[in-house]
């Protein structure tokens, strides 16, 4: 299934329905009297966060929503039939913007959270609303009010207890493969991961969390260079950042800085979220350069760097260790 994480939508609800002049004309009953039913409501557009979606991908082939229009009324004191609403089934974290792409309208981050997009018109008075003692037999009766239309941004942002950072090529998609069941695409150039990868990370039969891989950053990705900071977002909501540094490359350091300086740079909190650094691909790694490059890292971070490796699993369960404790934290 294709990933897709943004998506605009029309929505339209529905109109009221009209209400109707009628009059009570009965044998045997002398005095009728105005007898007609008020319009029904217009269908609502509702979005709904639901399980087992993780992708907005349906909505680039269905992109308009409208509701129907509630039933008229009819004699007898006959109210229209209210229309059915128009549920939108979403991912759990999709938000919805205005169409001016800023203004928050919802945040569906839990199952069976709705929001309402467009609410239905009401419907239009019948000629029965309108009778007084001094107005007995009105012919006044309401045209239904209109729905409500708009276009709406969906978008989706993960939701994951850790989320995976760092260069491309630092072993990201190598990690999340050894400790859960995705399968992302693994090759050795960069750019391999184009889109969010999900997966569980099961410590223990009592203990699990949600690990996500995100596509890696380059320097100025904040100004747009390669993937800029499009998939940001999905990390978020993450308790904490798991950092993988790419220690077969020389300046271990500076590879450090330079992501941390474009999460500053893209804002949204993410600069201020409990960090594990780990420094991965040990089995590529001489001991001594290991040494220097844990050390020059550990100045650069202010704290402890775990070891790890993903390719043979070295210190991996460590890792996983103190993520889990860090989830727990949060």
């Amino acid at each position: 299934m294709k990933f897709l994480d943004e998506a605009k939508v029309y929505v339209r609800s529905g109109d009221g329905g009209d209400g109707v002049v009628a009059f009570r004309r009965e044998r045997y009953i002398e005095f009728g009297g105005p007898d007609g039913g008020n319009g029904g409501k217009g269908g609502d557009v509702i979005a709904e966060a639901v399980e087992g979606l993780n992708t907005l991908i349906d909505f680039r082939y269905t992109q308009h929503f409208k509701a129907r229009k509630g039933g008229n009324g009819a004699g007898s004191d006959r109210t229209g039939a209210k229309a059915q609403d128009v549920i939108i089934k979403v991912p759990v974290g999709t938000q919805i913007l205005d169409d001016d792409k800023e203004t928050l309208i919802a945040d569906l981050d839990a199952v069976g959270k709705r929001a309402v997009l467009a609410r239905g018109g009401d419907g239009g008075f019948g000629n029965a609303h309108y009778k007084t003692s001094t107005n007995r037999a009105p012919r006044r009766a309401d045209k239904g009010w209109p729905g409500e239309e708009r276009w709406v941004w969906l978008r989706l942002k993960l939701i994951a207890d850790a989320g995976l950072v760092g260069l491309p090529n630092a072993g990201k998609s190598t990690f999340l493969a050894a400790v859960s069941a995705a399968r992302p695409k693994i090759a050795d150039y960069p750019f391999t991961t184009l889109h969010p990868q999900l997966g569980v990370v099961r410590l223990n039969a009592t203990e699990e969390f949600v690990l996500a891989d995100i596509p890696g950053l380059i320097e100025g990705a904040s100004e747009g260079a390669g993937l800029g900071t499009r998939f940001l977002g999905h990390v978020e909501r993450c308790r904490v950042l798991l950092h993988l540094v790419d220690g077969s490359q020389a300046d271990a350091a500076g590879a450090y800085r330079l992501i941390r300086n474009e999460l500053a740079e893209y804002g949204g909190g993410l600069a201020d979220k409990p960090e594990i650094v780990v420094l991965n691909k040990t089995d590529a790694m001489t001991p001594q350069a290991l040494t220097a490059r844990r050390k020059a890292l550990e100045r650069a971070c202010g704290q402890q760097v775990l070891l790890a490796s993903g390719a043979t699993g070295e210190g991996v369960p460590a890792v996983l260790r103190r993520v889990m404790d860090a989830v727990r934290a949060g």
